[in-house]
């Protein structure tokens, strides 16, 4: 007889919503990038995951991993999401194989609660902080419609800001600055305001030297920190500009598995590490991450550009980590929006860090029907 807290099945539930207007659609019209899954016990226990990866990508790595899942304890989520990682080093570890397997462990986490009636904070190890800012992501524009976006955002009670890709770094230093200095301006003085490049973008063309130009501009722009200014696998890039930059240096969202992170954090490679629950292995590896970071002073923010869950997901690390920061929240944004049962609320500029057990949250069951073109979720 299987024990009631194993796992019966997976299944995968990908996320449409609306086309960016801003952002080039380079997999065909309707770029899928969001994906859910959905984990269900032998008891009936189901919870979600949120993988940033192609729902066809999640569906080869479940049906290569589903030997190793099927019928594995649903109540140990390091331990059953470890022996995935230790048996796929010759499967793409790193790439869509390991980031599906951050969703899975993602759901392990919030069934663990379940079955126990403790967020996942506690279960992590408890709890630092009983709120976190979030700060109002969004790609920048052209510098009068993004003002208006900002305003928005900070009418919806956002005290903190990131703008970033769009056209800076991609025209002329006048364009990058006036961007900025249109985004303090709408924010005002008193909010936090962050700068993401793009540097993972196709063909990125900038190094170390435009990158320590364009921190003294933004210094004069009191911005937190400046993202991703830099390629994704530069780190001796990265070590040089954090040492020497005006500005806080952040970047990281690329990188998978912990054992990539070893090297940025001993080097000292950034002043904030932003790893994405949905790409690294989900809460147990970020979880690791974010404690050997903290052995180094370094602060962690989480990479969230990705859905309602890996906010949920976030929110419980930042709430186990005594390095933490802000957590990233895309708005306005149906990934978002449509996935809450109950609309999330700021206060003062702060997320509650949520008591329930699991992720605390409940699901919009007709908002995921939307956005996934039907699928309904508790249904298999």
């Amino acid at each position: 007889m299987k024990n009631s807290h194993t796992i019966r099945e997976i299944r995968v539930i990908p996320l449409y919503g609306v086309p960016y207007s801003d952002w080039p659609a380079r997999f065909g019209q309707r770029e899928q990038t969001r994906t859910l899954v959905e984990v269900i016990t032998h008891s009936g226990i189901a919870s979600l995951g949120c993988v940033y990866t192609s729902a066809d990508l999640v569906e080869g790595s479940l049906k290569l991993l589903r030997p190793l899942f099927q019928d594995a304890s649903a109540i140990d989520p390091a331990a059953t999401c470890e022996k995935l990682h230790q048996n796929t080093f010759w499967q793409g570890r790193g790439g869509a194989i390991t980031h599906t397997i951050s969703g899975i462990d993602m759901a392990l986490w919030d069934i663990l609660g379940k079955v126990t009636g403790q967020p996942i904070w506690r279960l992590l190890g408890g709890k630092y902080r009983d709120r976190i800012k979030p700060y109002a992501s969004m790609l920048m524009t052209e510098p009068k419609e993004l003002s208006a976006k900002l305003q928005s955002a900070h009418g919806r009670g956002f005290r903190a800001f990131k703008i970033g890709w769009g056209p800076f770094g991609r025209r002329d230093d006048r364009t990058d600055e006036s961007i900025v200095k249109a985004a303090r301006e709408a924010v005002g003085d008193q909010c936090d305001l962050m700068v993401d490049a793009g540097g993972s973008d196709a063909f990125w063309p900038h190094g170390y030297k435009w990158a320590l130009e364009k921190s003294h501009m933004l210094r004069d722009y009191n911005v937190n920190w400046f993202e991703e200014p830099l390629r994704p696998d530069d780190i001796d890039g990265y070590v040089e500009l954090t040492r020497h930059s005006r500005v806080k240096i952040a970047s990281g969202e690329c990188l998978t598995r912990r054992q990539s992170f070893i090297p940025w954090i001993e080097r000292r490679a950034v002043d904030y590490l932003q790893p994405d629950v949905t790409k690294v292995g989900g809460l147990s590896e970020q979880h690791r991450i974010g404690q050997y970071a903290d052995d180094h002073s370094i602060l962690v923010v989480p990479h969230g550009w990705n859905t309602g869950v890996g906010l949920a997901a976030d929110l419980h690390l930042a709430a186990a980590a005594a390095n933490a920061g802000w957590v990233e929240y895309l708005t306005p944004e149906p990934y978002m929006d449509d996935v809450f049962a109950v609309p999330l609320q700021l206060e003062e500029g702060y997320l509650r860090i949520p008591d329930g057990p699991g992720y605390g949250y409940e699901w919009n069951v007709e908002g995921i029907k939307r956005l996934s073109d039907g699928v309904v979720i508790g249904k298999p």
